[in-house]
């Protein structure tokens, strides 16, 4: 902390004991207002002069100017913000708790609208209340006549560390975490609709899946058992088809121990359902209806976003491209035929370093294969289509060629968006599966499917045959947003320990 910062925080508790002396709580329990401050703007009309309607506000103290016997301010809520006009003739004795307020202090007024001089709708303040001091100056920033700002709050990781301080002073990072909300909603509203059931799964598990990732280990001290946060949410979800639920859907948070970087947080918010009797061509449709519906939420009819100086058109059928053929069409080696030497040499070609690429192997060497020759090319919303089988121990295979799984992924800008199966329902194929997996992760792979005996247990009472997809959030969320990093799309992101702080 700064000598100057410390003088400031030192001078707003020298302020508080003043506001004490004179009988105001820094701290109020609470405020009746009648309107916030968009509504309470919209109500008043020019012909009302100085006597509009009285209104009762709350607000944080975003602009302020004193003039002795006068002081002007904005107030920002979640609406928005109005101007404050405070008299000390209007206010008398109460004034002298005005005089003492400060930039980021919780005010509730009354008063009646008015317009000044300039034109703007103002509050003309007939009583002040104090409801919250603050004693740490928020880092606001200053508007120059000319509209420039200047300071602020700036630095990308204090912002992501501080959140409550970034949403305070930036009202647009407030605005996309209600769009998420409302993104949110909108997926609730889109499948409670076609009959699916909003269900809870385990966090804490005792066998990760439904995914190739690394987990969070934990203990359990009352069971005195190892279980792990979960890394995807498909194979509980898969048992409710089982049970007997036909149509079922999670939206919940997924932890994967692995880097951070701009599209990877190690906890990230998935959603993914299930649906009996449908196939990865069902899934696809509704994939493709539900993003179209998320983008005309916030784009309107136009169903266009423009990112990084691209226009991404999502009114049309999204383009599909399958696995194989695109990778060879991209420059890359057939990976149904290539060897893994082959391969390998066509990563080095592409610039992959040999050493990086040495230990690669089974799917793991086809997904590099993939992510260094067609995804890049993947900008318009595209569905990637039928995967080699060993890239997918949960699909099921494909029914006009048993080489490959029916499976589909949905990209945009080069970044997955979705991943969708027909999910396989052969309790003897899973089983191979998972013994295949753990042979791969014998050999060196540590991002593998574990052996699931009780997964394996209930697919033998039958599971329907039956479409599955998983849509991560937050990547969904920098699309809709136009934001460059993870980060900036959940509200506390994992960050490394703060210097000097326990």
């Amino acid at each position: 902390m700064s000598d100057d910062r410390s003088f400031v925080e030192a001078h707003r508790r020298e302020t508080r004991a003043k506001l004490e002396a004179l009988g105001v709580p820094a701290f109020a329990y609470r405020f009746d207002r009648s309107h916030k401050a968009e509504a309470a703007l919209g109500l008043y009309r020019d012909e009302m002069g100085e006597d509009g309607p009285e209104v009762a506000i709350a607000g944080r103290i975003v602009s302020w100017r004193s003039q002795g016997k006068t002081a002007f301010g904005h107030l920002e809520d979640v609406s928005g913000r109005i101007q404050a006009y405070f008299r000390q003739d209007a206010l008398g004795p109460a004034f002298e708790m005005v005089k003492l307020l400060d930039l980021g202090d919780h005010v509730g007024v009354r008063g009646k609208l008015m317009k000044t001089r300039t034109g703007e709708v103002t509050v003309k303040v007939s009583s002040a209340t104090l409801l919250a001091k603050s004693l740490r100056p928020l880092p606001l920033a200053k508007t120059t006549a000319d509209g420039e700002q200047h300071g602020g709050l700036s630095d990308p990781e204090v912002r992501y560390r501080q959140r409550y301080a970034d949403l305070a002073v930036h009202p647009e990072v407030r605005a996309d975490f209600v769009l998420r909300s409302r993104v949110i909603s909108a997926i609730r509203r889109y499948l409670d609709g076609r009959e699916f059931l909003e269900v809870e799964t385990p966090v804490l598990q005792p066998l990760y899946g439904g995914a190739a990732a690394r987990p969070f280990v934990t203990q359990h001290n009352a069971l005195d058992m190892t279980l792990y946060l979960r890394i995807a949410d498909e194979l509980y979800l898969k048992r409710l088809l089982v049970g007997g639920f036909e149509r079922v859907y999670e939206i919940g948070h997924d932890f994967r121990n692995e880097g951070l970087d701009r599209t990877h947080n190690p906890e990230f918010t998935m959603l993914e359902w299930y649906q009996a009797y449908a196939d990865y061509h069902d899934v696809r449709r509704m994939c493709q209806e539900l993003i179209q519906e998320l983008v005309r939420l916030v784009a309107g009819e136009g169903m266009t976003l423009e990112r990084d100086g691209v226009t991404l058109r999502f009114g049309q059928e999204f383009a599909t491209v399958r696995f194989v053929e695109g990778i060879v069409a991209a420059g890359g080696p057939d990976v149904l035929t290539a060897s893994e030497p082959e391969m390998k040499a066509a990563l080095t070609a592409k610039g992959v370093g040999a050493e990086e690429s040495a230990d690669w192997t089974g799917g793991k060497l086809l997904d590099e294969v993939f992510k260094a020759f067609l995804e890049p090319t993947l900008v318009q919303p595209t569905f990637v289509v039928d995967y080699p089988l060993a890239l997918s121990p949960l699909a099921k295979q494909h029914r006009d060629d048993p080489r490959l799984v029916e499976r589909f992924e949905l990209f945009v800008q080069g970044r997955e968006l979705a991943n969708a199966f027909s999910e396989l329902n052969d309790p003897e194929d899973q089983r191979a599966r998972f013994e295949a997996q753990v042979a791969e992760g014998r050999a060196g792979n540590d991002e593998t499917q574990p052996y699931d005996a009780d997964y394996l247990r209930a697919m033998e009472y039958g599971m329907p045959p039956a479409g599955g997809i998983g849509i991560g959030i937050d990547r969904l969320m920098m699309l809709l947003t136009g934001r460059p990093s993870i980060r900036d799309v959940i509200l506390f992101p994992a960050m490394r320990p703060e210097e000097g702080r326990a």
